[in-house]
């Protein structure tokens, strides 16, 4: 099955799998889900994995219960049944499912190490962009995050970030706003030049079983590539992956 324009596949390491669940660690470069591209989505390569490792006749369900933009790499859960994707849709809703993301910014200014920041968020859907304002207007979302932990080797941050809502682009366009744009996201003002990664990691997703009910955390660790080799140090770098399976 071709999924993308070269018919190659990107590596995805399997996290955690159960009759319910399917958790992924997603490369930069692939889709949520497929779109007028037809370049290689997740929801595909995924569904046709489960097809050919299990035999499955006919079609596959996997339910996409959130989505990461197309640069943004981390983790990311699958459903593997209706009952399992409506609960975990549940969970998001009520706002009990956690995504907990890091990222690597520039700025010649210091950044503060905590903070929360609210602004008003609107998406234009023409060019695919968020734009930021400091006061509601018509049409427009509040959007809130949380700056929880902040490692410096000026001009370079590591940023930990909590997602209070949900919204279209909103750490890429918000932290824009602030002054700084994730690094590589030249869509949000990034103009570095020295080469580099898109720096925006799902670095940690926390939810209950949808079935079992138990508490559930995967964490990876952060890439081992510039810019986020410049906090491989001390506790940054001794995270490992926990119930990982194989790559497809």
């Amino acid at each position: 099955m071709q999924y993308d324009k070269k018919n190659k596949n990107p590596e995805i390491p399997i996290l955690y799998e159960d009759n319910h669940l399917l958790v992924v660690n997603k490369p930069p470069g692939v889709l949520s889900q497929s779109d007028h591209t037809g370049d290689a989505d997740m929801l595909s390569i995924l569904k046709h994995d489960l097809k050919v490792r299990y035999s499955k006749p006919g079609n596959v369900f996997l339910g996409l219960v959130h989505r990461l933009d197309r640069m943004t790499r981390g983790v990311m859960v699958f459903a593997k049944t209706s009952k399992a994707a409506s609960r975990l849709s549940l969970q998001i809703r009520e706002r009990t499912f956690q995504k907990r993301y890091t990222t690597v910014v520039y700025s010649p200014k210091i950044i503060p190490v905590e903070g929360v920041y609210s602004h008003y968020l609107t998406k234009d859907s023409a060019s695919k962009k968020a734009h930021i304002h400091n006061q509601a207007i018509p049409d427009s979302k509040k959007a809130v995050l949380e700056i929880s932990h902040v490692a410096a080797n000026h001009p370079w941050y590591l940023l930990d970030i909590d997602l209070h809502t949900g919204r279209f682009h909103q750490i890429r366009a918000q932290l824009a706003a602030l002054g700084f744009p994730v690094f590589g996201d030249k869509k949000y003002g990034s103009t570095i030049k020295n080469g580099g990664d898109f720096a925006l990691l799902c670095r940690e997703l926390r939810f209950k079983h949808p079935v079992r009910k138990e508490p559930l955390s995967f964490r990876i660790p952060l890439p081992k590539n510039h810019p986020w080799l410049l906090f491989f140090s001390g506790k940054h770098e001794d995270e490992s992956i926990k119930n990982q399976g194989h790559s497809l």
